[in-house]
């Protein structure tokens, strides 16, 4: 009697599944609850999880030990022998408000002989059993536990196992969008979204495009690129993002996890030095502040149909993520600083058939048509590295051949006026 395992439970029904909802503490679950591959003796429950455990289950680990606001999702759990029984809990209640509920609510016993193991979460698990480790105080905090009773039969086993594929197979992961709308802990979605709401020029009303309609039903979903036919937006929520991600260099949140929310004065003194930032790239960047500030209407400036080619380049995503990728490895390499870099863009042509920008771009029978693949942005990425900061005379021409190769045509500016771009010291 004394191993009798008493679990207070909601009991629930989906189709022919009959499953318990309990609360258990951190403690007991990494006592009791095992991973499949630690259950001896049944080669079935053993072959059926094969899921490693991943980099992921280090930062849920120092997510628990590091965050106030730590939170789980519900772990989905079998129950292997123990005898099950579920007993309904009669309340009292002399005014009747709960008829017919006292049969969800119970107690689920356990004969002490079961074993627990994850059908769902095992990364959640494995993260709990190695954060107790280092802080027991966290055995006392408690998760939901999702308990399904597994039965030793080849038709039990095949019902389980069949849980386990559907589980797994039809789980959806947030996408990168979802967390860039909803995350809590990724500082840099955290400082795009108040770039969005208070800086002076992206907090203005449909200057970051935000969402764009798809489906027959006109479903929201988060944009990655802006349309030709936006009349206001300078770039996307998506591309804003890495844009901040990439001008976080030398702050405090330079190379932090996306998983552990920074600390409040961390977040503060990061933004004011993003905010400025990204003011002064697009500046620089063919002053298009001072350009769209004049303008209703951005349409012209995005695809101009009587004079393709005279385009802005910096409202185009490929040509706004080249840049500022290459910006960012030209600073990780300490070639150049911040300011020498903004000079440096300030001095190029930004309309669109200019190079390096015609890397992405071709004008053939008076339509402008953007060249969008791997190979051209790879190519844009070269051009920008060689005008920004070319290492050596034969980066330079590698440069150059890469781009007459794909394009089917010499590149505009010479060696030579590209090689004034090269240190004194090379």
């Amino acid at each position: 009697m004394s191993n009798k395992t008493l679990i207070p439970a909601l009991k629930a029904k989906v189709g022919d599944w009959v499953y318990y909802i309990c609360v258990m503490k951190y403690a007991q679950v990494a006592k009791e609850v095992n991973f499949a591959y630690e259950l001896g003796g049944n080669e079935d429950l053993n072959s059926m999880i094969q899921r490693g455990i991943s980099e992921r289950t280090k930062e849920i680990t120092d997510y628990l030990l590091r965050s106030d606001h730590r939170f789980l999702g519900s772990l989905i759990v079998a129950a292997y022998g123990g005898d099950p029984h579920y007993m309904p809990v009669r309340m009292e209640d002399s005014e009747e408000y709960l008829r017919g509920l006292d049969n969800s609510f119970g107690v689920l016993t356990f004969d002490g002989g079961q074993q627990y193991f994850a059908l769902d979460g095992q990364h959640r698990l494995k993260a709990i059993k190695d954060a107790i480790k280092k802080s027991p105080d966290l055995g006392s905090e408690e998760i939901s536990v999702i308990l399904v009773s597994h039965y030793d039969t080849e038709e039990g086993k095949e019902k389980t196992r069949r849980l386990f594929t559907n589980i797994n197979k039809n789980a959806r992961s947030t996408t990168k969008s979802e967390n860039l709308a909803l995350d809590e802990d990724d500082g840099f979605a955290i400082i795009t979204r108040r770039i969005i709401n208070e800086h002076e020029f992206f907090g203005k009303e449909g200057r970051v495009s935000v969402f764009t309609k798809q489906g027959e039903n006109g479903e929201l979903s988060l944009a990655t690129s802006v349309r030709d036919t936006d009349k206001h937006a300078v770039t996307s929520i998506r591309q804003l993002y890495e844009m901040v991600k990439s001008l976080s260099f030398l702050t405090p949140m330079d190379g932090v996890s996306l998983t552990l929310r920074p600390t409040d004065d961390d977040l503060e003194k990061t933004y004011s030095i993003i905010d400025k930032r990204i003011s002064d790239l697009f500046k620089a960047c063919g002053d298009l502040f001072n350009i769209v500030n004049q303008v209703d209407d951005l349409r012209q400036l995005r695809k101009n149909k009587e004079k393709p080619g005279e385009e802005h380049a910096f409202l185009r995503g490929i040509v706004q993520r080249c840049v500022v990728e290459s910006i960012r490895k030209v600073l990780d390499q300490k070639t150049f600083t911040w300011e020498e870099l903004l000079v440096k863009l300030n001095n190029f042509d930004w309309s669109l058939k200019s190079s390096p920008w015609d890397s992405v771009c071709i004008i053939t029978d008076g339509k402008l048509k953007m060249q969008t693949g791997r190979d051209y942005t790879n190519l844009l990425n070269e051009m920008l590295a060689v005008h920004l900061a070319p290492h050596s005379k034969q980066q330079i021409k590698r440069a150059r051949k890469l781009f007459s190769d794909l394009k089917n045509t010499a590149y505009p500016i010479s060696q030579e006026e590209i090689e004034i771009n090269l240190s004194q010291d090379v």
